[in-house]
């Protein structure tokens, strides 16, 4: 019999499309609610790993991301300077047999159009900013920006670092500046083709206090991404992020190997991104709601792995709902915060490190997870039968 509760997912993103698939997919009513006036393909690439992809295969579009993606066959990590390697991690077919999926890189955009596919366009409702949610006991009430509003069983804050669930959960405070900005720069493959030199599929350049990493963003190898690490200490802006430019990445990376600074030249536009944290939070839920995604773990990029943590947390969350039922929703949210904490805070504290693949180490421990093969961790008895 279908469970008649009604959810409300706060952000699409990529963490909040997947729970709404998950939970629709489980037989839940489910809407999204997407502060953005609709979506466009920005110019971000991401990683997808082995332990996400075993989760797309649940939702039935892993062949779908595979097709479109990249598929690296190392990830390379090189000294800036030098180029000397200083580690070289098996992806590929490696991927597939030790870890039971594909590594791939792709465009954010071209993913997220995946993930949100089995919705139906009645399940996402744009330009929905949420300003007040009041948990009443028996519902929660929410109120947008528009003067609308709407009310559901469990909200599901999927909606970011500055998430007003998290707000409304635990206060207002601002997210802590890392010191570090990103910058983000998209090539297409007609430039990348002006310049002789060997562009690897997946590949991070190193030096001490900054670092490039660089991948194909599609498996026709027409968009090459690079995204960096760089210290900035006297970032003053509130906006989101700012343009760049190609002199400022030539001052950024000076005495980079030629194959950063032909990467450098062959870039026509680059923009700036402050990167924020947030300290481990006391908890992710209380009552009707629920948090998932940067909104309870935000991450440092360094480890290419915080879209994932996201999509794991979706999966988790709604293999415990079904576990318990919503009937016991207390309990479900409570078994998939103590399912995820320590997963999540080890993710976020080796990217936030920034050591990830650095040296030849075995990934095994995230890239061989399996979310729906690992025993549930029990309240009392620490596992589930």
């Amino acid at each position: 019999m279908k469970d008649k509760k009604t959810f409300a997912v706060i952000g699409a993103g990529l963490g909040g499309a997947a729970v709404a698939v998950l939970l629709k997919q489980a037989g839940f009513d489910v809407t999204v609610y997407e502060r953005a006036p609709h979506f466009s393909r920005l110019g971000a690439g991401i990683h997808m790993g082995p332990n996400v992809m075993k989760i797309f295969r649940k939702m039935g579009i892993e062949e779908k991301v595979s097709i479109m993606s990249s598929h690296p066959d190392f990830w390379f990590s090189r000294d800036g300077l030098t180029g000397d390697y200083l580690s070289r991690i098996p992806l590929g077919d490696f991927a597939l047999k030790e870890y039971g999926a594909a590594y791939v890189t792709i465009h954010r955009g071209d993913l997220h159009e995946v993930i949100l596919s089995p919705l139906d366009e009645k399940d996402v409702v744009f330009g929905k900013h949420l300003e007040e949610i009041e948990d009443t006991g028996d519902e929660v009430l929410m109120k947008f920006a528009d003067g609308t509003h709407a009310k559901a069983d469990f909200v599901i804050g999927a909606d970011g670092i500055n998430s007003m669930v998290r707000e409304n959960l635990l206060g207002k405070e601002k997210p802590t500046y890392s010191g570090w900005v990103a910058h983000r720069a998209l090539i297409t493959g007609e430039q990348l083709a002006k310049y002789q030199h060997n562009f690897e599929d997946c590949v991070k350049w190193w030096t001490e206090d900054r670092h490039m990493m660089v991948y194909f963003t599609t498996g026709r190898r027409d968009e090459y991404y690079y995204v960096t690490g760089v210290p900035d200490p006297d970032w003053n802006s509130d906006a989101p992020f700012v343009d760049s430019s190609k002199e400022e990445m030539k001052e950024a990376f000076v005495g980079y190997h030629d194959t950063v600074q032909a990467l450098i030249d062959a870039t026509t536009s680059v923009t700036k991104w402050p990167l924020k944290n947030r300290s481990p939070l006391p908890l992710w839920r209380r009552n009707r709601m629920v948090l998932l995604g940067d909104a309870c773990h935000p991450m440092k990029p360094h480890m290419a792995q915080g879209g994932a943590m996201a999509i794991e947390d979706a999966a988790m969350l709604v293999r415990c709902i079904e576990e318990v039922g919503t009937s016991d929703y207390q309990t479900a949210f409570e078994l998939y915060e103590a399912n995820r904490k320590d997963r999540a805070t080890r993710v976020q504290a080796n990217s936030n490190a920034n050591t990830w693949l650095y040296t030849q180490e075995d990934p095994a421990w995230c890239f061989g997870y399996d979310l729906y093969a690992e025993p549930l961790k029990d309240l009392v008895k620490k596992e589930l039968a």
